[in-house]
């Protein structure tokens, strides 16, 4: 559709141009009537040559030519010149239709440079433009495959090693009762092998949760962001809240996995380089987007690594633009930081009905 139109506007910019040029010849050779056979106008011609070789071609360029020739010489002649032989009138003529040849033949040639400048320029940009979709489709392929490889190795933890543990740990607890039965000391280092084991399950869980923190569930995210909230608050000794209103059900585990790691890196930043000790994790959802705000009352990020963008805040950055979300971080006015993603409703409602169809 788009060559189509293309075309159409050249064949009418080539017509306007060949009548534009018809119309000149046809002015310049009045003029140069009117004014008689002293002033030479035989210069002015190069216009309308110049209009038609370029906007038209080479063949109406060199016609527009002989036509301005024959207007000058007919012009001059109307006007009263008297020649002393024919000679002198057809050796005139032939300087300029030379002329006007010449300048045909040059400008056909820088139009066809530039026609092929154009057309390589296109390609260029078009092969360009695809590289550039291709990397990014091979970027985002090889982030999902790294995080399903997490979600696996999460599973594997989960369901392999932890339940090993906890069988190791029965078989143990199945012992220290035994040892104690027969009042042997024993006993005490059973009691602390159980005590090992259970601390190795919760080394587990942790590390599984981190590979994999949101469940495929719709409501995942949400589980997910409080255990994430009472995580940091035990182990970094902060006060980090979660705040959801209302349920935010993504069906998208893409969309759920990006938006729990832009978080994690988020609230890492704020206890890091902000000395944050209150953070706020709120996610909501209006008609036209799903927001994730991360606020905290630090001292704010450095201005150095908010101006280079630090790799953190560029994954980040990264993250979001694989879902189609925008991202935004900001310093408070007083103290603290503020990071905003915002994914498109329609987004997470194309995942829903993706589901429902399934």
């Amino acid at each position: 559709m788009m060559i189509a139109l293309t075309e159409q506007f050249e064949k009418r910019s080539r017509a306007f141009a060949a009548t534009v040029s018809v119309v000149l010849v046809i002015a310049i050779g009045m003029v140069d009537y009117l004014t008689g056979y002293v002033l030479v106008f035989s210069a002015f011609y190069l216009l309308p040559v110049s209009l038609a070789a370029w906007y038209v071609g080479g063949g109406f360029g060199a016609a527009i030519s002989v036509m301005s020739v024959a207007a000058w010489l007919t012009g001059d002649v109307a006007a009263g010149v008297k020649y002393p032989n024919l000679f002198v009138p057809v050796w005139n003529g032939t300087i300029a239709l030379t002329v006007y040849f010449v300048v045909v033949k040059a400008l056909v040639s820088l139009r066809k440079l530039q026609k092929e400048l154009e057309e390589r320029v296109r390609q260029r940009t078009v092969a360009l433009a695809n590289e550039m979709e291709e990397r990014t489709r091979l970027e985002k392929e090889l982030l999902e495959i790294s995080e399903r490889g997490q979600r696996q190795i999460g599973h594997d933890l989960h369901d392999s090693l932890g339940q090993h543990l906890t069988a190791t740990a029965f078989a143990s607890q199945v012992l220290q009762q035994q040892l104690e039965a027969k009042s042997l000391p024993e006993a005490a280092a059973a009691r602390h092998l159980v005590q090992m084991v259970e601390e190795a399950i919760s080394l587990t869980r942790t590390f599984a949760r981190g590979l994999h923190p949101v469940d495929v569930e719709a409501g995942g995210l949400m589980d997910g962001f409080q255990e994430l909230a009472r995580i940091v608050s035990e182990r970094f000794n902060v006060n980090c809240e979660f705040e959801c209103r209302e349920p935010v059900l993504l069906h998208d585990a893409a969309c759920s996995t990006h938006l729990y790691r832009i978080a994690q890196e988020a609230i890492t930043n704020a206890i890091r380089h902000g000395k944050a000790k209150f953070i706020n994790l709120s996610l909501e959802k209006t008609g036209e987007e799903v927001t994730l705000a991360i606020t905290d009352d630090g001292i704010g990020l450095p201005e150095k690594l908010v101006t280079a963008g630090g790799l953190g805040l560029r994954i980040m950055a990264y993250r979001a633009a694989m879902i189609d979300a925008s991202f935004k971080i900001e310093r408070l006015p007083e103290s603290g930081t503020r990071v905003t993603c915002k994914l498109p409703a329609s987004r997470s409602d194309a995942s829903e009905n993706h589901v429902a169809k399934n």
